[in-house]
């Protein structure tokens, strides 16, 4: 099984989830309860960042669990948008943890008459914590990027979060030693200043994405460039793209010469969605929309009769033409808000009384009264 299957991917978001998991714990342990014997507001506010933690590792667990769900009737294009609500609610937490940490700085900068100055075996504790985020971070963060899981990626932020805001928590209880007390809740003020930065841009990019928000200008200008280098594209007058997941999805609307067979549009359309595939590996599906014209303001087809009542009329029409009877096969072309009529008669039609300008000028004429018809051309074989 190849580990960017979607089940190599939920096992290896998995394992690397419980491993944070586990070790949150211990230090969540280690930092809360050496934080309140040590005197330490810094090391508390680390110990319940980390606690966060602790909440997002369940949140991603469950995430992944029902954004690996394959494709059903409900969700034709897959779950992977767990994943992305689950991010900003990961934003969100973030957000309120920092609130409460920097509320409580607040309290205890204003009250610096009060404050006890930190136990020294706190500072190890930071320095530990220091030590297991960061490799924390590095490890969730290679997972992320080789699965491209948003949600993952958000994790290993926190954890790295965590590494610098254990960073400044160490700076903040050595100062603290050093007899400048307020060096802590000054730390821990800090340290919810930058949560509330990471809950917020990873909040952010998740709504991006739930709002299908587009690929960046240089992504699409690539797209667009690999689109123009398939024989038979005349224009791109609609690219449209959005993310779910981790993976993009396209569609676009593509002008070729509208006398081309339904075929050789189908096949430079097929043509277009395999190279963009091939492009980028994190486009999930592409959908090619074949246009004979620019509908791209108005479709000046719309309104115009179809083959099924069209035909009757045009049947009509050629009653009085004897080699209508033999017509082999009625093309129509819908283009610039009329209808070009080709018919392919057998070369027999022809004989010494009928030539082939003078059948023609009989086919034009049957059809003059018909105002959705702009031309009849016929063809022999």
């Amino acid at each position: 099984m190849s580990e960017h299957t979607t089940e190599g991917r939920q096992q290896a978001s998995n394992r690397i989830t419980l491993i944070g998991a586990f070790a949150n714990i211990i230090l969540t342990s280690v930092q809360i309860i050496l934080g309140i014997i040590g005197h330490s507001q810094a090391l508390i506010a680390d110990g319940l960042h980390t606690l966060s933690d602790l909440i997002t590792d369940v949140l991603v667990l469950v995430a992944v669990k029902h954004g690996a769900q394959a494709a059903d009737d409900d969700h034709p294009y897959g779950h992977s948008r767990y994943e992305t609500a689950a991010t900003v609610l990961l934003g969100i937490i973030l957000i309120a943890v920092a609130f409460g940490i920097g509320y409580r700085a607040l309290q205890r900068l204003l009250t610096l008459g009060n404050l006890v100055t930190p136990s020294s075996y706190t500072l190890i504790a930071a320095a530990a914590s220091i030590v297991v985020k960061e490799s924390l971070y590095r490890y969730t963060i290679r997972v992320a990027r080789r699965h491209r899981s948003a949600i993952l990626e958000a994790n290993a932020w926190h954890h790295r979060s965590d590494a610098i805001s254990s960073v400044i928590v160490l700076i903040g209880i050595a100062g603290s030693l050093a007899g400048w007390r307020w060096l802590d809740p000054a730390a821990a003020l800090a340290v919810a200043l930058m949560i509330v930065h990471i809950g917020w841009r990873l909040g952010q990019n998740a709504m991006k994405e739930l709002v299908d928000t587009g690929l960046d200008p240089e992504e699409i200008a690539a797209l667009r460039a690999t689109i123009h280098g398939v024989d038979g594209v005349h224009s791109i007058h609609s690219l449209r793209t959005r993310r779910m997941g981790g993976k993009i999805l396209v569609d676009v609307h593509l002008q070729v010469d509208g006398m081309i067979s339904v075929s050789e549009g189908h096949l430079i359309s097929e043509t277009v969605r395999s190279r963009l595939l091939r492009q980028n590996d994190s486009i999930l599906d592409v959908l090619v929309h074949i246009d004979p014209e620019n509908d791209e303001v108005f479709s000046p087809a719309v309104g115009l009769p179809l083959r099924g009542e069209l035909l009757p009329r045009l049947q009509q029409a050629f009653e009085s033409i004897p080699q209508a009877a033999q017509i082999r096969r009625l093309t129509l072309h819908y283009l610039g808000g009329k209808i070009v009529v080709d018919l392919l008669l057998p070369l027999t039609t022809l004989d010494s009384t009928v030539d082939r300008d003078a059948l023609q000028q009989q086919f034009t004429q049957a059809v003059a009264d018909l105002h959705d018809v702009e031309a009849v051309h016929t063809y022999f074989e």
